[in-house]
């Protein structure tokens, strides 16, 4: 039986960073691996789609198809003129099912052994993340050579212009191919050097996820289940380490709420709207489990990030979310990563802790103190967190009654939102204003909604 669309991209998803990798190691080049694998990743989908069948092992038909196109290539241009005909006979079928290739032919034992055991994706990630790479363009790369994105794709996650991502991207190759020469995986104590910027590169990856994709529509959309995987593999080669644990708990609980984030239609809903009854309760335990060794020997960002988003999990309600202590949280969680969007999360919650207990009245100054700081923050942080700021500012204005004034920050927000359901939200607070506001009984009804919210 034919495999499905769904199938096949999460087989080509699974083969691709081992034949990247393998071609790397063959081709001594990250840039001509990754351009060579995207060409025989497309001759292996064409296959499929003509004959409708199924290819037995994808990674050593792409491989070697892209093996041989790689030699071809350069016979043509006569940089291994010599040695290429005696690499693939003149007459072998590139396009022929070579499965049992990738083992036996002489190319491949010129490879020799691996040598380590170390997940494909964890091999490349280690490379993207070389300090000769800006931390702008590491996230770029691994993305590409990780994950199998396109540029185009890239720029919609980061939201960049793919004409900028791109660049990026070559700037990426050209560091590395100039500072390292030939390509090769880090030993194991530089791999440990770079495990922190690797921890970082896979939050990044799960935090586009969570921020731009909350109802992935397919599998290579869904790079929060990609960053599950291969934290799941840094786990695995570092079992110990406090903050991989930390990493994979913050992905496993976020993972884990994603099916309360959107309603039927697709649209966002607020956190005190969400319905846990949908959350993945067994993957709920698992990130528990892994919150808990994380913040019993730890005290790093994943570690406190793990035991704030255990929280979030194990609360009943959005009232009964114990709010002090996720800001005494976000105040730890500044001290060892001051990023304005922690600033913003902090300040937030501050304002959830104080609406959820019905003190406006008495916080007061407290919930201006806030709405100034989130003002700043909006108006000086980066456009990621300048968003969270804004969001935020209108969370709080339409909780605290001023629902016309909410109306216009969602508006503005509508305006530049990237991923569909949270523009949906926004705009669905907007004709609730303006429905009201169109009623007789319109001022007792923005004020009803306003006490119901609190």
């Amino acid at each position: 039986m034919p495999a499905t669309h769904s199938e096949l991209e999460l087989e080509f998803q699974d083969a691709w960073p081992r034949i990247v990798r393998t071609l790397a190691s063959f081709t001594g080049n990250l840039d001509d691996a990754e351009e060579y694998a995207a060409e025989s990743v497309a001759r292996a989908a064409d296959h499929v789609r003509r004959s409708g069948e199924p290819i037995d092992s994808l990674a050593a038909w792409c491989t070697s198809v892209a093996k041989r196109a790689w030699i071809d290539d350069h016979r043509r241009r006569r940089v291994e003129g010599r040695l290429a005909p005696e690499l693939v006979p003149p007459e072998a079928d590139p396009t022929a099912d070579t499965s049992a290739m990738d083992h036996d032919d002489p190319i491949s034992r010129s490879l020799g052994p691996r040598g380590d055991a170390l997940d494909d994706r964890l091999a490349l990630l280690f490379v993207a993340c070389d300090p000769v790479v800006s931390a702008s363009s590491q996230m770029v790369l691994a993305l590409r050579v990780v994950c199998g994105l396109s540029i185009p794709q890239i720029a919609a996650h980061l939201g960049l212009q793919e004409s900028a991502t791109a660049a990026r991207l070559t700037r990426a190759k050209r560091a590395l191919a100039e500072a390292r020469g030939a390509f090769q995986v880090p030993d194991e104590e530089e791999r440990r050097e770079r495990l922190p910027v690797v921890l970082a590169c896979v939050a990044g990856m799960f935090t586009l996820a969570h921020r731009t994709v909350l109802d992935p529509v397919d599998a290579l959309a869904d790079t929060g289940v990609q960053a599950l995987s291969i934290a799941n593999a840094i786990v695995a080669a570092y079992p110990g380490d406090t903050e991989a644990r930390g990493l994979r708990a913050v992905i496993r609980l976020g993972l884990a709420r994603r099916p309360g984030r959107v309603d039927e239609t697709g649209t966002a809903l607020a956190l005190d709207e969400v319905d846990r009854g949908r959350w993945d309760r067994a993957l709920l335990a698992l990130g528990l489990d892994d919150a808990t060794f994380a913040a019993t020997a730890g005290d790093g960002r994943f570690a406190i990030e793990a035991a704030i988003s255990g929280l979030h999990s194990v609360a009943a309600t959005f009232q009964e979310t114990d709010w002090t202590r996720i800001v005494d949280l976000y105040g730890a969680l500044e001290r060892v990563w001051p990023s304005p969007s922690v600033r913003v999360a902090r300040l937030a919650a501050t304002a959830h802790g104080i609406i959820a207990n019905g003190e406006l009245g008495a916080a007061a100054g407290e919930l201006r103190h806030v709405e100034e700081e989130l003002v700043r923050l909006e108006t000086s942080s980066a456009a990621y967190a300048s968003r969270d700021a804004s969001l935020a500012l209108a969370d709080l204005a339409w909780r605290t009654g001023r629902r016309e004034a909410a109306a216009g920050r969602y508006r503005d927000l509508a305006d530049i939102m990237a991923a569909e359901p949270l523009r949906r939200f926004c705009l669905r607070r907007v004709g609730t204003v303006r429905n009201a506001l169109y009623r007789p009984d319109s001022q007792d009804d923005v004020g009803g909604s306003a006490a119901r919210d609190r």
